[in-house]
């Protein structure tokens, strides 16, 4: 086991490097960036003091070096302006569009987006996978099809339009503020239990909004992979043997079906974020998907690139983490192995 960790953590490395690369190339492809866009407009409008600082700023920065030095020095494997600071000794850049460092733009913003994504991913395993057992084990009756029919519908939902619906009538029904993670008093507020209470009630809204499409996928999945399992040999001997029918789907069954979820952890993060931009958008969310749709926008380098960092460790660490599970849950898997 250590053997094989240290083995996928050296390619866990080599793999960020390679994306590393590739995040920071590609958002230097489009011509100009930040600051440069900023002194053509300022000298258009005759501001030298102002132009005086963006020049700073691209020296400080070593904005003026080759691409690739600037890459070397971003992750901090190459000295730059101040020394060696980058990625990798904490530096997590600067960004020009908010005028401050990175790391106090998405500071709470971090937190906040895993907080509700592991709520969504809570939500959408405790909802689906009953649903997709009783959908399965009762083939064909009235609760099946309406589970199928409620998961055509999650799947055909568009999810800024549910959030709008569901931002109306939370605030007519429950009194609960419009968009945001807690209501305005508590902004700039220490933490507290009123607002953290706060906070629960308004998760309500993004997490069945965010976690709507893939609770209807996945029941719809794992209804699949146990109605084929549940025809297998071996569940049909597990049962003449005296299994409670309970046990014999819980033991083998319910265990093989969740296989292909297991392998999907790597992606489940990173793609809930990704894919929640929109909505964040709608419901005001301070999460890092604005951010990032505003940074590259603006082509605030330092901003984007390690927000796509970010998602980067979230994807290689899950696939770790889905490869582990998946020797633990599978006895073949282990066997195959050895």
């Amino acid at each position: 086991m250590i053997g094989y960790l240290l083995r996928r953590g050296g390619t866990m490395i080599v793999t960020l490097a390679i994306i590393s690369a590739l995040v920071f190339f590609i958002i230097k492809l489009p011509p100009g960036d930040f600051l440069t866009n900023q002194i053509s407009e300022l000298r258009a409008q005759g501001e030298s003091a102002s132009v005086a600082k963006a020049e700073f700023l691209i020296k400080q920065y070593g904005l003026d070096l080759p691409v690739w030095q600037q890459y070397l020095v971003w992750i901090g494997a190459w000295p730059g302006p101040n020394g060696f600071s980058g990625l990798l000794e904490g530096d997590w850049g600067w960004s020009f569009e908010f005028d401050r460092p990175v790391t106090e733009v998405v500071g709470d913003a971090l937190w906040l987006t895993l907080l509700i994504n592991l709520v969504v991913v809570v939500f959408v395993h405790l909802v689906s996978i009953p649903i997709a057992i009783y959908s399965a084990t009762r083939q064909y009756s009235v609760g099946d099809y309406v589970a199928t029919f409620i998961g055509y519908i999650g799947l055909a939902t568009p999810s800024f339009l549910l959030a709008l619906v569901l931002l109306y009538y939370t605030n007519r029904w429950f009194g609960v503020s419009i968009g945001g993670l807690y209501d305005a008093n508590y902004s700039g507020q220490p933490w507290s239990w009123p607002k953290i209470s706060s906070l629960m009630s308004h998760l309500v809204v993004p997490t069945i909004v965010i976690g709507l499409g893939g609770t209807a996928a996945m029941i719809r999945r794992m209804r699949a992979n146990l109605l084929d399992e549940l025809g297998k040999q071996y569940f049909v001997t597990a049962r003449a043997k005296g299994m409670t029918p309970v046990r014999a789907l819980l033991k083998y069954p319910f265990r093989m079906s969740l296989n292909p979820f297991i392998a999907d952890i790597g992606n489940l993060l990173p793609h809930l974020i990704s894919g929640s931009v929109l909505v964040s958008l709608v419901l005001s969310l301070p999460t890092v998907g604005p951010i990032l749709l505003s940074a590259l926008k603006s082509q605030d380098q330092f901003l984007a690139g390690f927000i796509l960092m970010f998602v980067a460790v979230l994807t290689v660490v899950g696939m770790l983490v889905s490869d582990l599970l998946l020797a633990w849950l599978d006895p073949r898997i282990r066997l195959s192995a050895r």
